[in-house]
């Protein structure tokens, strides 16, 4: 690239990616000689939360690695920790169980970490389907979002939603939200 002259290398290149590549290529978003290039050989690794039994073990690798990382005592995990570690859906994947768990090195006392040294969003949120949800639970959820995301303020929230202000209000007096 960019010489007269060819110059031969000897590379390995590792990807990952959660996206599809193949249909990314079939809608335009990813050129298909590039996918020939690096698809030699394919590792598909399912998502933590469908394979709940590695949950424990990574996590007491991470406890330990920290540990001995931040210079904290030995760590074990109170078992309400570990069942709260096995409920949690981990849309995240590794990296957040990876991150929740150093989370919770530094701010745990003493040896035991426990639930609240986790930092886990509620369970009920984080399994919480769209395709689960009827019309209406989506809509009232999207508003909350917006809402929440923008401090309360009306105005940001209907614009963020591609609604006028008086729609985002017949729509919060319909589903009883409150505006702050």
């Amino acid at each position: 690239m960019g010489s007269s002259q060819t110059r031969r290398v000897d590379v390995r290149i590792i990807s990952a990616t959660n996206a599809d590549l193949n249909q990314d290529v079939e809608a335009g978003r990813f050129r298909q000689d590039l996918l020939f290039r690096l698809n030699t050989v394919e590792v598909h690794v399912p998502p933590l939360r469908e394979r709940r039994q590695d949950i424990s073990q990574l996590a007491m690798y991470f406890l330990t690695r920290y540990a001995e990382r931040y210079r904290k005592p030995a760590k074990t995990l109170d078992p309400s920790a570990m069942q709260a570690m096995l409920e949690y859906s981990w849309p995240g994947n590794v990296r957040e169980l990876d991150h929740a768990v150093e989370r919770a090195v530094l701010l745990s006392s003493g040896d035991l970490v426990r639930v609240s040294d986790l930092s886990l969003r509620n369970p009920r949120e984080s399994t919480q389907r769209m395709e689960d949800l009827s019309l209406e639970e989506v809509e009232s959820l999207l508003i909350r979002k917006a809402i929440d995301r923008y401090s309360g303020n009306i105005s940001q929230a209907a614009d963020a939603l591609g609604l006028s202000r008086s729609a985002l209000y017949r729509r919060l007096q319909k589903y009883g939200i409150g505006s702050s």
